[in-house]
C-alpha cells in the first residue's frame, strides 16, 4: 500500500534559479542555494513492488515495460507536471538530510504520470502534491533505492538530466480514418516533447502541425491514409529530430514505428 495516490488509468521558469552546492557526508547534505544545480523537493511512493499501478497514467504511456521505461519512473506534482509538458523529462533524485530514513546514492527516473493535488488535506499533512509543492511520487522499487519503506515521505534533492534511451524515437499511431492521434515516446536528450509535425508523402514539403491532446499524445484531423509518414519532433530548447518515412504507406492504426535516430 503506497503513501500517495497518483492519476491512473488511460484515457517559466522564474528570473532566479537555484544553485545547490552539495557537500556529502553519508546521507547528510549541506545545501547552499544560488544559480544552478540541485533543488529541494519531497518524495513518496505509490503502488507495490510490481509497479502495476504505475502503468498508463496522465502522460499517455501504456505498458511501461514494453515501452522501455520499466519501473524507473515517477509521477510529478502539479507544479512540476506543467500541464503535461514535463512528460518524458528525466531527473536524478537523492534523499536529503534525513539520517534515519535516507539510503546513500541516487536514482534516475523518467516522468510518466501526474500526482494530483488533494485539496482536502493541508499541503504539509498529506496534500503532498498540492501546488506549489515540488514533489515526486516514485514507483516503490525506486523509492526503496533512496529511502526506507517506513519513512513514507522523505526530503530529496533533484536535478534535470539528459534521458538515455535505447533505439530511436517511437510513434504509436491511434485513431480512425478521420482523426489521428500519435503517442510519441522513448525520447532521449532533454526528453520532454514540445512540438510534433507530420508530413504525408503525397503532400510535398507540407508539414502539418499536430496539437497536444494529452500527455505525449499528439493529434491531427488531416487524413494521411495511403501516405508514408514523416515526423519532426522538437523538445524544449528547440532541438529537433526529423524522422523521414518512418511509417510506410501501408501503416495502420494500432501500429508502432521507430525512427532511425534519437536526441
Amino acid at each position: 500500500m503506497g503513501f500517495s495516490e497518483c492519476w491512473g488509468g488511460g484515457p517559466g521558469t522564474g528570473a532566479l534559479m537555484l544553485i545547490v552546492v552539495v557537500v556529502f557526508s553519508a546521507v547528510n547534505i549541506t545545501v547552499v542555494e544560488g544559480d544552478y544545480g540541485w533543488i529541494k523537493a519531497d518524495a513518496t511512493f505509490y503502488g507495490d513492488e510490481t509497479g502495476s499501478e504505475t502503468m498508463q497514467g496522465a502522460c499517455g504511456y501504456g505498458d511501461l515495460f514494453q515501452q522501455g521505461y520499466g519501473l524507473e519512473t515517477t509521477a510529478l506534482s502539479t507544479a512540476l507536471f506543467n500541464d503535461g509538458l514535463a512528460c518524458g523529462a528525466c531527473y536524478e533524485i537523492r534523499c536529503f538530510n534525513d539520517a534515519q530514513w535516507c539510503i546513500p546514492g541516487s536514482i534516475k527516473v523518467t516522468a510518466t504520470n501526474l500526482c494530483p493535488p488533494n485539496y482536502a488535506l493541508p499541503s504539509g499533512q498529506g496534500g503532498w502534491c498540492n501546488p506549489p509543492r515540488k514533489h515526486f511520487d516514485l514507483s516503490l522499487p525506486m523509492f526503496l533505492k533512496i529511502a526506507k519503506y517506513k519513512a513514507g515521505i522523505v526530503p530529496v534533492l533533484y536535478r534535470r538530466i539528459g534521458c538515455v534511451k535505447q533505439g530511436g524515437i517511437k510513434f504509436e499511431i491511434k485513431g480512425n480514418p478521420y482523426w489521428m492521434m500519435v503517442l510519441v515516446y522513448n525520447v532521449g536528450g532533454i526528453g520532454d516533447v514540445f512540438e510534433v509535425k507530420i508530413k504525408g508523402s503525397s503532400r510535398g514539403d507540407e508539414w502539418v502541425q499536430m496539437q497536444r491532446n494529452w500527455g505525449q499524445n499528439w493529434q491531427t484531423f488531416v487524413r494521411f491514409q495511403g501516405d508514408s509518414l514523416s515526423f519532426q519532433v522538437s523538445v524544449q530548447g528547440g532541438e529537433m529530430v526529423q524522422c523521414d518515412g518512418v511509417a510506410p504507406a501501408s501503416w495502420g492504426f494500432g501500429q508502432t514505428f521507430e525512427c532511425a535516430t534519437n536526441f
